[in-house]
């Protein structure tokens, strides 16, 4: 069987504040054509544009916290939908308080959209299934931030058992017989006879995973939640020498984005939300790299497919 869509597009590195050429925080992610925008920090929909993503594609968002790197670009996103002439629902997960920053603009703006927002809150101290169909699930776990935050995790269900077409046509087998093979059973042909699940099918291709921590400060329980991810991005906002700012600020280091990668025995890193302090962005991959090879960077326009 072919395998579906799973890739990750940057459109957001960088820390609280922008740079000449780092956004604040956003991410699009596509699963089986199924668009999830992650955090929208100013200037999403611009870096949308640049990159030729389709807004009218994304039904969900997910917004980490409400620091204003990573959703003062929400409002400016519903309003181009809006003027776009968007009819379909969308659903934003996000903080409790959330909800009531965006009714309170759309009030004083007296701003009326043509499509139903629906709000999913999110809970910070456990973690929660927010979102579940036959392709998809997706959960928020806590984060270590200094106000509430949570990370996300997108996972693709299983996929059916690959059947053998070949030997299929010479066999007699009904399609209720056939799902029973799909989901790894046997079946029994139209003359009674066992098939064996084995003699038929194939493993189809692993599921994937994609794990979005967005600020936090390194704690140990957090790779319990992200065990065996196939794509881990992680926020490295300070390279060590700043590692006190870091515990400071409630952040983490590169060094520290690499050991929590390894801890969760993930396959692959993403680091990013660097500091506007840093130019050079290589120094967070000499500091990472040692203690977790698999590593990049969060750079704008990237794309990580799995």
């Amino acid at each position: 069987m072919s395998v579906q869509s799973f890739e990750l597009l940057i459109l957001g590195s960088s820390a609280a504040t922008p740079t000449a050429n780092r956004n604040p925080t956003a991410q699009l992610l596509n699963i089986a054509e199924r668009f999830f925008l992650i955090d929208c920090g100013e200037g999403t929909q611009m870096q949308m544009r640049k990159y030729k993503a389709r807004f009218q594609n994304i039904n969900h968002v997910f917004i980490s916290h409400l620091h204003g790197d990573h959703f003062y670009g929400l409002p400016g996103f519903l309003a181009s939908m809006h003027l776009l002439g968007r009819k379909n629902e969308l659903t934003i997960y996000g903080p409790k308080e959330l909800e009531e920053i965006i009714n309170l603009i759309h009030k004083h703006s007296d701003t009326y959209l043509n499509y139903q927002v629906k709000f999913v809150h999110t809970q910070n101290n456990t973690k929660q299934l927010l979102l579940e169909d036959e392709k998809v699930e997706v959960y928020s776990f806590p984060l270590k931030h200094r106000i509430a935050t949570t990370g996300y995790l997108f996972k693709e269900k299983p996929f059916p058992r690959n059947i053998d077409k070949y030997k299929l046509e010479k066999l007699n087998v009904s399609f209720a017989e056939i799902h029973k093979l799909k989901l790894g059973l046997d079946a029994i042909d139209n003359n009674g006879n066992t098939i064996k699940n084995s003699d038929l099918t194939m493993d189809p291709p692993n599921p994937r995973s994609y794990a979005f921590c967005s600020d936090t400060k390194f704690f140990g329980e957090l790779a319990n939640d992200i065990k065996d991810v196939d794509l881990l991005y992680h926020e490295s906002t300070f390279l060590e020498d700043k590692k006190d700012r870091a515990k400071q600020t409630f952040h983490s280091t590169a060094k520290q984005a690499a050991e929590m990668a390894k801890i969760a025995n993930v396959k692959k890193l993403i680091i990013g939300h660097f500091s506007a302090r840093y130019g050079n962005l290589d120094d967070f991959l000499e500091e990472a790299k040692p203690i977790f090879p698999n590593t990049e960077l969060a750079i704008e326009g990237s794309l990580f497919s799995l």
